[in-house]
């Protein structure tokens, strides 16, 4: 066994810079699929506005909900853990939603006041 300076292992520095750079790969892949996630909520966002249907849509958050705890359990992570990511991830999604919808408000009610 090797020791570098840091007086961890050599083999075991290898290990954890193995690991690491998978990790590394993962939460670049997270970051995209939230990114896409995003750009499809963006389009809800903008459909609801357009007919006018509230930002929150409870019925299918629930379902959502229930579907990724079940997801977690057969994953093996903790379920708890997946419904806070989801309902953090859903928060924001109506954050964006509310934004939207103001805005298509704003510039309807600019189009019917002007002239």
């Amino acid at each position: 066994m090797t020791t570098s300076d840091t007086g961890i292992d050599d083999s075991v520095r290898a290990e954890l810079n193995r690991l690491r750079e998978s990790i590394d790969n993962i939460d670049a892949a997270v970051v995209h699929m939230l990114a896409e996630r995003f750009k499809c909520t963006q389009q809800v966002g903008f459909l609801k506005a357009e007919h006018h249907l509230p930002p929150a849509d409870p019925a299918r958050e629930g379902r959502q909900i229930t579907r990724l705890r079940e997801l977690a359990e057969s994953a093996r992570l903790d379920p708890a853990f997946a419904e806070k990511l989801l309902n953090f991830i859903i928060a924001e999604v109506i954050r964006h939603h509310e934004t939207i919808a103001t805005e298509a408000r704003d510039a309807d009610d600019g189009e019917t006041s002007v002239g």
